[in-house]
């Protein structure tokens, strides 16, 4: 099991969440780091396939937020059919719809398993502490109640997903494109849009089978809509979105077969 931070490491994990990620951005650190000595602060390393707990059991609700620092993505899987409904990146964080807090006191759905999908470093940040920014610091509220906005977002997308295969694979595309940008943390520098996103990842979201994926973008890759893998990319599962526009193009295409996708 994990240990609380000791306190001096306190101010460390204040100056990372007020600089990486969106829920604490900017805020102030030392007036951070008081409220963060008030309660537990946990680094965990959550390892891929094991589950970190599941969500929306009745009148069940979870004591920490886990912010997401590194690795991942977290994924939140829906049973019976298998379907990946939420993808976690580092900059954000997970757990709010599972706290008694804010819409996370009505924000139900049916049991799904919470997992690294890949090993993830993230900071577990007790209910208490949540609940004292929530209520004194105006931006981070604002933001809080946000993350509600963006998970009811991302289903959105996915539920625009078509029976193309193209199409569907833009839904997820698009969706994450949305919602990492709304967290400011994409696009990169030069504009291009990069998610360590596995083929299995994809089939999960858009329920097709992994060659039909593999295809798929294959298929974007060669109409300019992706970039091919990079000598220096940290993973085989990165998708580079460099035409967003013509992305969307595809998205939008729901009852029509794009023309380059040769079946039906």
């Amino acid at each position: 099991m994990a240990k609380p931070a000791e306190p001096g490491a306190i101010k460390e994990i204040a100056e990372e969440l007020s600089q990486n990620n969106y829920l604490f951005r900017g805020l102030d650190v030392a007036e951070l780091s008081e409220v963060l000595a008030t309660g537990e602060v946990t680094p965990q390393k959550l390892y891929s396939g094991r589950s970190v707990y599941t969500a929306f059991r009745p009148d069940t609700s979870i004591a920490s937020l886990y912010v997401v620092s590194n690795g991942g993505p977290v994924i939140l899987r829906s049973a019976p059919l298998d379907r990946i409904i939420a993808i976690t990146y580092p900059g954000s964080c997970f757990g709010m719809r599972n706290l008694a807090l804010g819409y996370g006191r009505v924000s139900r759905s049916f049991p799904s398993l919470v997992e690294a999908y890949k090993t993830t470093d993230a900071i577990e940040i007790d209910l208490d502490i949540i609940k004292t920014l929530h209520a004194e610091n105006e931006t981070f509220r604002d933001r809080y109640d946000y993350l509600f906005e963006l998970r009811e977002k991302f289903q959105y997308h996915l539920l625009n997903c078509s029976t193309h295969p193209p199409q569907a694979v833009a839904a997820l595309l698009r969706g994450l494109i949305y919602q990492e940008r709304s967290l400011l943390n994409q696009p990169q520098a030069d504009g291009i849009y990069v998610f360590d996103l596995p083929i299995d990842i994809i089939a999960h979201v858009a329920q097709l089978n992994h060659r039909t994926v593999e295809q798929v973008l294959k298929g974007m890759r060669k109409q300019g809509l992706l970039l091919p893998p990079q000598n220096d990319d940290s993973s085989d599962d990165i998708v580079r979105v460099c035409d967003p526009e013509g992305l969307k193009e595809v998205y939008s295409a729901t009852r029509d077969k794009v023309s380059w996708w040769p079946l039906r």
